[in-house]
């Protein structure tokens, strides 16, 4: 057989596309108004971008990337260990350690190969509970390190029980879990993590790729929403979506960093990030810490979002982030919501197989503080003409709905005494369906 012949059969416009016009791969340009983008010409507002704080097009950022372009010049052409690390890689990780309450961290040129690097604290013999939601990332992280690899439904605490239990006195034992989940926009049941982590003595991996600068009370994400930050060992976070560049970061004890910088392939086998990102990134963070308010907004915007449409009959799911989750149910009725929404000026993304299992596609969406208040009527007025249009919702507003409460800041929960020693704070080096305990391959 032919690898090539399943490139020569795929017909991405019937798959991926509606009305012969595909939905994915669209060239979206900057507009000349903050909140919208130009498709085809044409401004429409953006509801599909992960700049949850509003920060890609601002001009602070825009300056410390010309600036780092003039001093260090487009690319490091280097990997770190070698002749790629500058200055400014070096003020990025020590910004992110001192932000994130870390010892120390490393920075990658992208999220996906941030959590990549994990995979060289793991081997054959360890054990690695996984969300089934969690980031690809995390699941090829665990594929590449061989360990045993057991993902999980959301709140499954009996099943990582039992897992946990049978897994050997030798055995490594992990659990790595999204903080935000991407899709969905709900948290992990985090409080039960780590009261399960400390029992069994595993530690605890939270990537904080959606919940960085938006979640907790400075913005450090999940684990101090939940007041939890001692109790995760490893938080990985990408700055492609709040921090509005590229790149990602691995923060926890200096052990463990040293450890990977020098020994996981994802970080050794690359070139360094590039200086203008990485200005961007270190900009953006500053802009976090400083503006707390900026923060505020985007949940605010996000509650009112969630419950404009739901009081249009959408089921925006479990939400309590700025990701919107609106529930479709079919790829055929998802891509069509889409091309409504768009042909009513609203930029939005369908996310259909292989992105979510076959009949439960989603419509996912956000919205920033960049947006205006007359951007954020004119979207919930384009989604309650294409969702009738589609047959989404009724022509008829319901009567009564649930409304959405977006995850505030909160202080921790008392997750009870530690019933036995945690390993030490070195990591060694070690040599979504049914629950398996198999290798990933």
């Amino acid at each position: 057989m032919d690898i090539f012949d399943q490139c020569r059969e795929f017909d991405f416009i019937r798959a991926y596309g509606v009305d012969g016009v595909p939905a994915y791969f669209r060239p979206v340009q900057p507009a000349d108004r903050p909140g919208e983008v130009e498709i085809d010409g044409r401004s429409v507002v953006m509801a599909g971008s992960n700049d949850y704080l509003g920060l890609a097009q601002d001009p602070r950022l825009t300056e410390a990337v010309v600036r780092a372009v003039r001093r260090l010049g487009s690319g490091c052409s280097g990997s770190r260990p070698l002749s790629g690390t500058r200055d400014l890689h070096e003020q990025l990780e020590h910004a992110c350690a001192a932000f994130l309450g870390r010892e120390a961290a490393v920075i990658a040129p992208s999220g996906f190969q941030t959590n990549l690097m994990l995979a060289g604290l793991l081997g054959r013999g360890d054990v690695v509970l996984g969300d089934r939601q969690n980031h690809a990332s995390l699941v090829d992280a665990v594929r590449l390190s061989g360990a045993r690899y057991h993902r999980y439904r959301r709140g499954g605490v009996d099943q990582m029980e039992q897992l946990l239990a049978e897994a050997g006195p030798n055995a490594g034992k992990v659990i790595v879990t999204d903080g935000l989940f991407s899709m969905e926009g709900d948290l992990c049941d985090l409080p039960g993590i780590v009261a399960l982590a400390r029992r069994h003595r595993a530690r605890v991996v939270v990537d904080c790729a959606h919940d960085l600068g938006v979640l907790g009370a400075s913005g450090q994400g999940v684990p101090e929403h939940f007041g939890l930050e001692d109790q995760v060992d490893l938080v990985t976070a990408t700055f492609s979506k709040s921090l509005g560049s590229i790149g990602g970061v691995l923060a926890g004890p200096a052990q463990v960093i040293d450890f990977v910088k020098y020994t996981a392939r994802a970080s050794v086998f690359t070139a360094a990030m590039a200086p203008p990102a990485a200005a961007a990134a270190l900009a953006a963070l500053e802009i976090v810490q400083a503006e707390p308010a900026r923060r505020a907004h985007a949940l605010d915007v996000a509650e009112r979002m969630h419950n404009g449409l739901r009081a249009l009959g959408f089921d925006t799911g479990h939400s309590v982030s700025p990701i919107i989750p609106v529930t479709v149910g079919d790829r055929e009725t998802c891509l069509l919501l889409w091309q409504r929404l768009l042909d009513g000026g609203v930029y939005a993304n369908p996310i259909v197989a292989p992105g979510r299992p076959a009949g439960e596609e989603i419509i996912r969406a956000s919205f920033t503080p960049a947006h205006t208040d007359a951007q954020l009527d004119r979207a919930l007025e384009a989604f309650a003409t294409a969702g009738r249009a589609a047959g989404v919702i009724p022509r008829t507003p319901p009567a009564s709905w649930t409304p959405v409460r977006i995850a505030r800041p909160t202080a921790g929960p008392d997750t009870g005494p530690e019933p036995g020693p945690r390993p030490s704070a070195g990591i060694a080096p070690q040599r979504q369906a049914p629950v398996a305990t198999v290798p990933i391959r």
